[in-house]
């Protein structure tokens, strides 16, 4: 019996926490089970499960051995589906977590197109504001628009991103134009809630100290699209992204404001799980993403 077969036995028992459980839910005798992992025992020369009647828990080095075994089960199957994929025509279903202010902005349209390409890949997107745990919640991909920090992840970055400030011409009149971040906490602004600074807005010249401003306006709201329309009904001035003010900057519908002090180290960012083998459909999509963003963002 090969060293696999006894891993994966050892981890169906322990995550369905005794030999009972793990024979009624993979449908092998308890008798099997037991055998597997006591040749486990016997290869290592370490034992790893402590079982009595009454109690069942891991051994020091149990818990070692099941964190590197669930680590590398998941390296070979995912190797195993890239090997099937690879050989065979690409589809199946990826599950997406982004954001509303992603889909709904005119670079959405990279997902649709995708779509019309691969026509046996379904993508199945979930638009939600927050960061949804990609192991957990069962995602494949992931495209967040931020400032990349979570090293358990990889990201690949698809294009750059930053924020721009504005306000319409009109209340520019009204109440001047701001040459300085710190000049906004006196100001009408708009706030959109999704951001995670929310009322404190974070500025910064090139090279220099961070700028952190406090700020109220007659507005807050959890999306960046509302925020614009606010924006352009002159009710205050916005923190925008930049793929969702570019448009009525270059109509002069809006004017940018304190473009010196404005940072931009963010991005666009395909994420996915720390994995070895990404699966053969979802390497495709990011493909595709990375060269559809080349083509169609200007930088």
């Amino acid at each position: 019996m090969d060293t696999l077969t006894r891993m994966r036995a050892f981890i169906d028992v322990v995550e369905a926490e005794g030999f009972s459980a793990a024979a009624r839910k993979i449908g092998r005798s308890k008798a099997l089970l037991s055998k597997y992992v006591r040749e486990l025992e016997d290869e290592l020369g370490a034992l790893l499960l402590n079982r009595t009647t009454r109690q069942f828990s891991l051994t020091e080095a149990g818990h070692t051995y099941y964190q590197r075994a669930s680590e590398i089960l998941r390296e070979v199957e995912s190797l195993q589906e890239t090997v099937r994929e690879s050989s065979s025509d690409i589809r199946g279903r990826i599950k997406i977590s982004a954001s509303r202010s992603f889909a709904d902005a005119d670079i959405g349209q990279c997902l649709i197109d995708f779509c019309a390409e691969q026509p046996d890949i379904i993508l199945d997107v979930r638009l939600d504001d927050r960061f949804v745990d990609l192991v957990e919640e069962g995602f494949d991909l992931a495209i967040r628009i931020t400032r990349m920090q979570d090293s358990s992840l990889i990201a690949k970055r698809l294009a750059p991103f930053r924020v721009i400030a504005c306000g319409t011409r009109e209340l520019i009149e009204r109440v001047g134009k701001p040459e300085r971040p710190e000049q906004l906490s006196s100001l009408p602004c708009i706030v959109d809630t999704n951001n995670r600074s929310r009322n404190t807005w974070q500025f910064q010249r090139e090279n220099g100290p961070s700028i952190s401003v406090q700020l109220s306006g007659p507005m807050e709201i959890n999306s960046p699209l509302a925020t614009r329309r606010a924006a352009l009904a002159g009710l205050g001035f916005a923190l925008l992204p930049d793929f969702i003010a570019q448009p009525d900057i270059e109509s002069g519908k809006l004017v940018s404001i304190l473009d010196e002090f404005v940072m931009h180290d963010a991005g666009i960012y395909a994420v996915y799980p720390h994995r070895r083998y990404l699966p053969a459909k979802v390497r495709v999509l990011v493909d595709y993403l990375t060269k559809w963003f080349k083509d169609n963002r200007r930088v």
